[in-house]
Parts: C-alpha cells; structure tokens; sequence
C-alpha cells in the first residue's frame, strides 16, 4: 500500500490548487460555456466543445483534490526526528566515486525530481528512513545495487543554509 503522507506545504498547495479550480478557473469556463451554447449550433461550434470538454478535466481534477486533501495525513516537522532520517528531510548523499546527490523525502502528490523530491515509496527513501549520518545504505535499482553514504539530514532545504 502506497503512503498517504504530505508534508504541510504539499498539502497548502494542494488546497490552493483546489480553492482556484473551483472558485475561478471552473466559473470561467462555465462561463465561456453559456456564452458559446448561446450562438446556436453547438454541434459545430469549436468554442463551446473545446470549454465543454475543459469543464470535464476541470471537474475530474476537483473531484481527484477534495478525495485527496481529505484523505492525506499531513506530516509536521518534530525536534524528535532531528539526526535521523524520517518523512519530510533533506538528505545528502555520496557514493564510492564521490557522486554527490541531495533528496527530500516527500509524499506522491509532491513529487518533483527537477527540486530533488523523490516519493516515501521510492526503493531510495524506503533504504534511508530511520539512519543517520554517516550510515551506508544500499538501494536495489534495476541496474543493480548502489551503495550511498549518508553525509548530512536536515529538515530545512540544503539552500536555505
């Protein structure tokens, strides 16, 4: 089973997402809409398909949020984690031929691996949870085994620093 963990401002984002879908985006649209169902033939009418077909994308995406928000657990930062690695830390990694990479483990719904966001499912953030620095870890990938080096874990961005 996949978690359903997000950290506050994944979740902030999520719910901005949702309040601007349904409180602007969809008004508009329903709007552009009515206007193009006015002219007549809605059979040949590009505007009144190509709005009528975005109201539906819209619809689904604000039907998938409000399940979503509802049913994430948001994860805060607790002084407790300090020193180890758990949901929501920045890590920093290296491997044998001083590769260096950085990380933050974060739910699905934050994904984004241009910012270094890999998911709490990954086989990588699965093989970190609970160590701390100077721990090696290995990662099955389907190229092999790759060994890391655990060289820092904050709950700050790196570029914060």
């Amino acid at each position: 089973m996949k978690a359903l963990l997000i950290t506050r401002k994944g979740w902030q984002a999520l719910d901005k997402e949702l309040k601007y879908l349904w409180k602007e985006y969809r008004p508009q649209i329903t709007k552009k809409v009515q206007e193009a169902a006015a002219q007549g033939d809605r059979s040949e009418n590009a505007d009144y398909t190509y709005n009528k077909r975005l109201l539906r994308q819209i619809d689904g995406r604000v039907r998938y949020l409000v399940k979503r928000v509802e049913e994430l657990k948001i994860v805060d930062y607790s002084p407790q984690q300090e020193g180890k690695v758990f949901f929501g830390a920045w890590i920093e990694l290296e491997n044998e031929a001083g590769d260096v990479v950085q990380y933050r483990i974060v739910g699905k719904d934050e994904l984004d691996t241009k910012l270094g966001y890999i998911t709490i499912d990954s086989p990588m953030a699965r093989a970190l949870i609970g160590k701390q620095v100077d721990d090696d870890i290995v990662v099955q990938t389907p190229s092999g085994s790759k060994e890391w080096y655990v060289n820092k874990i904050q709950y700050k961005a790196f570029m914060d620093e």
